[in-house]
């Protein structure tokens, strides 16, 4: 059996929340104020220590991970994600519970987090090193590799002070992931470099899995979330939710994540609101679970107070390897003349050739001079898509890693050394003469 690399039990933290100290709440002034009048003073300590509120950012949470795995913490802010990584890495201590670690733990948590602001890149390099328990040989050993990937050559031997949040980033990941800890910490500071180096970071983490580390790895990104971890974690106002099998932790966090959320979205300088949004299948059922080849239809209700013109929506259809496709007034041009009053707009993918995953529908409307959002993008709904491939004619090995794969199945056909001519399709209108076509050729 593989040892544990970490073990939670009955995890707690608490914080106490009052009033801020106001000017004279010094010792000298408690003091003076005790001596002037033990009654007034004593009074007020007794409302002061009445206003004082215990919240507990994290209760009875209990949780292993062992050697190797992959764990993606999700849930929204506020729940106690952060919290937890703190205590895992010893930057504040439980006020009940314990942690057992089991390996060199380096953590990537806050921007900055372990440099000293005076010392030079490669100064802090070499402390941060030393810290992990690394010798000075194995830190020189790895420097250059360090360096390489952080992309800063040209600011090492500058004082970390004046780099700007990005380049904090790139030399805090480059240094937590190359000096060889055995578990691996990373919360949602990585949101804060570019797009290119979150993917090569991203695709260095999956590298440090599959060389059997373990991570812990906190971020809003879904996506990212289900692309490197095997295993997720859910948390709510403190407690865990849920721990399993990644899809099925992301698809019960999704469906709760969208149901919480307010339905209508507004912007009072267009006088214009979405009140709703919603799926319906082609039976014109407002659904949130579909088949293969099944029509898909996002249905868009609106208000305006006043007209908006040539608006250009954009809707796209994002599943755990990223975007799968799109409808966009950019590029098709079909964009209404106006939205006035009340109405609905709505777009119909048809045969939507997807496989049994989670999905989720981001959506944004630009103003008719395409630079300015009337809308930005972002997550509006989400939808499962589930059934049996096998009705499909799929009989491989791996059929159920199909949640794992790439989610769009086009038409495609394998021509065998042996003439026999094998067709695929997730769109039902052509499955059946395909299956036909098979049976045919293979003179079965």
């Amino acid at each position: 059996m593989t040892q544990l690399a970490i073990s939670i039990e009955k995890l707690g933290k608490r914080y106490t929340l009052g009033r801020q100290r106001a000017k004279g709440d010094g010792i000298r002034h408690a003091v003076e104020g005790a001596i002037r009048s033990p009654i007034e003073w004593i009074r007020r300590r007794m409302d002061a220590s009445a206003k004082m509120e215990e919240f507990w950012a994290l209760r009875d949470l209990s949780a292993e991970i062992r050697h190797g795995e992959v764990v993606g913490v999700l849930g929204r802010n506020g729940a106690g994600k952060s919290t937890l990584l703190k205590l895992l890495s010893r930057i504040t201590v439980p006020t009940e519970g314990r942690i057992r670690l089991r390996g060199r733990v380096a953590s990537l948590l806050e921007v900055g987090t372990g440099f000293h602001q005076e010392l030079t890149g490669r100064e802090n390099i070499f402390l941060n090193g030393a810290i992990l328990g690394m010798s000075r040989a194995e830190i020189i050993r790895k420097f250059d590799e360090i360096v390489a990937f952080s992309e800063i050559e040209n600011f090492i031997d500058t004082p970390v002070k004046r780099y700007s949040s990005g380049m904090y980033v790139r030399l805090a990941f480059a240094v937590a992931a190359h000096l060889e800890p055995e578990i691996l910490i990373v919360d949602e500071v990585l949101a804060v470099g570019d797009s290119a180096f979150q993917k090569k970071c991203l695709g260095k983490m999956g590298s440090f899995a599959q060389s059997g580390r373990t991570i812990l790895f906190v971020s809003h990104n879904i996506d990212a979330i289900r692309s490197l971890c095997l295993r997720g974690i859910w948390l709510r106002d403190g407690s865990m939710v849920k721990d399993g099998d990644i899809a099925n932790v992301v698809e019960e966090y999704s469906k709760s994540m969208f149901s919480e959320e307010v339905p209508s979205w507004s912007n009072p300088a267009y006088g214009v609101t979405l009140n709703r949004i919603v799926l319906k299948n082609e039976r014109g059922e407002i659904t949130n679970h579909f088949s293969p080849g099944e029509d898909l239809k996002v249905e868009i209700t609106f208000q305006t107070t006043k007209r908006v013109h040539r608006p250009r929506f954009a809707i796209g259809i994002v599943g755990m390897n990223g975007s799968c496709f799109t409808s966009n007034m950019l590029l098709d041009g079909r964009y209404p003349e106006w939205l006035d009053g009340e109405g609905t707009l709505s777009c119909t993918f048809k045969a939507v050739p997807l496989l049994p995953q989670s999905y989720t529908v981001k959506m944004a409307v630009r103003d008719e001079n395409i630079k300015d959002f009337i809308f930005p993008y972002r997550d509006v709904t989400s939808f499962n898509v589930s059934g049996d491939l096998a009705e499909y004619g799929y009989k491989g090995e791996f059929v159920t890693w199909a949640s794992r794969s790439t989610a769009v199945v086009i038409p495609y056909e394998w021509h065998l050394p042996n003439g026999d001519r094998v067709a695929v399709s997730l769109n039902r209108a052509k499955r059946d003469d395909l299956i036909k076509e098979d049976v045919l050729h293979s003179g079965t």
